[in-house]
């Protein structure tokens, strides 16, 4: 299998998927709970900041060992995919 931008730091990465998971757990548990609604729209804007930091740490890893550590002859095919996933990326919201 190839290795990967991130596959140094595939730890921390599972890490912050993880606690990332717990949130979007506890912000069912706040609907089931019928909690106040703008308690739980901060909730999911934490969520969504914490999924945003792991998709730009994934893409820096990607531009540092994919495109500029990579083979020069991949380096503009490889840099249009980064860059239409960050374009799907950011209209997300």
């Amino acid at each position: 299998m190839a290795e990967r931008g991130y596959s140094a730091s595939k730890e921390q990465l599972h890490n912050r998927l993880r606690r990332i998971e717990g949130q979007v757990r506890g912000i069912q548990r706040m609907v089931e709970e019928d909690r106040w609604c703008p308690d739980i729209l901060v909730q999911i804007a934490a969520a969504q900041a914490a999924l945003d930091k792991v998709a730009l740490g994934l893409a820096e890893s990607h531009a540092q060992h994919c495109i500029v550590g990579g083979s020069p002859d991949d380096q503009e095919e490889r840099t249009r995919e980064l860059m239409s996933a960050l374009g799907r990326l950011v209209r997300h919201g």
